[in-house]
């Protein structure tokens, strides 16, 4: 059996008991620990620490060598990734200020749970494994190494409703924001960071302003949402170009990986 056939079944094996135990688990795991603790956001932090075992043994067994902070690319600076975030999301935090009220209540554990723990896990199993491990460990070009990590970003989401014109713009703008974190992601040396606090602040200014009822959005707050994009890929075009640091999402490796690569 060759290397490259062993590392993407040891990857599917792997990320298929992580899938499965996190289905059948995740909650009874959150509740069991919710009743101990006494606190849902702590019961959360757990249950996802707990069901990301099956990842970090995946990679271990693909990678020996290398470490698991390497490996999950949280070892990139943390300091970096806040600023480049903070400063990109500000269009959001301006428009969502002059546009809407902030929420009259805020229940601090949930706004936890939908901001920091969110972010922090999700971009762990979707952006640095799903995504990562296969773009940067395999010959998969970026589109090739996105596509199946980000339907299943997006299908995760769609619980948010039940009219199927809001799924469908639910399932395309998350899956749609699936590709920009893993370009932010990549083009940002692999700092999971940078990707981390995107995701934490478009949440955060999502959750304590009264813009929607889920991802769909309305018209100023998707207008705000793009324009932040827009920053993010401005200023990380303009970080790249400044250190002369080469693109690595380029029209020849946006399937296959030439070898120059």
């Amino acid at each position: 059996m060759s290397k490259n056939i062993r590392f993407f079944l040891v990857f599917i094996f792997g990320f298929s008991v992580y899938y499965f135990f996190d289905l059948f688990c995740f909650k009874n795991i959150q509740t069991a620990s919710k009743a101990f603790f006494h606190s849902k956001a702590l019961a959360h932090v757990i249950a996802y620490s707990i069901t990301l075992l099956p990842i970090i043994l995946t990679v271990k067994i693909l990678l020996p060598r290398k470490r698991i902070f390497d490996l999950l690319s949280l070892n990139a600076p943390l300091k970096k990734g806040f600023v480049l975030a903070f400063l990109g999301t500000l269009p959001m935090v301006a428009g969502y200020l002059v546009h809407f009220n902030l929420i009259s209540k805020i229940d601090v554990e949930s706004l936890f749970i939908n901001t920091v723990s969110s972010a922090f896990f999700e971009e762990i199993i979707f952006r640095s494994f799903l995504i990562g491990i296969l773009y940067r460990f395999t010959s998969l070009g970026f589109l090739s190494s996105v596509f199946f990590g980000s339907l299943l970003f997006a299908q995760v989401h769609l619980y948010q409703s039940q009219d199927t014109t809001e799924l469908f713009e639910i399932f395309s703008i998350t899956f749609i924001g699936s590709v920009f974190f893993a370009w932010v992601y990549i083009e940002t040396e692999y700092n999971l960071w940078t990707a981390i606090f995107v995701h934490f602040f478009m949440n955060l200014y999502w959750e304590i302003f009264n813009v929607s009822q889920n991802v769909s959005g309305n018209l100023y707050g998707n207008i705000y949402k793009v324009l932040s994009l827009l920053v993010i890929i401005i200023l990380v075009i303009y970080y790249k170009k400044r250190n002369k640091s080469p693109f690595q999402i380029i029209y020849k490796n946006l399937f296959i990986k030439s070898r120059e690569d």
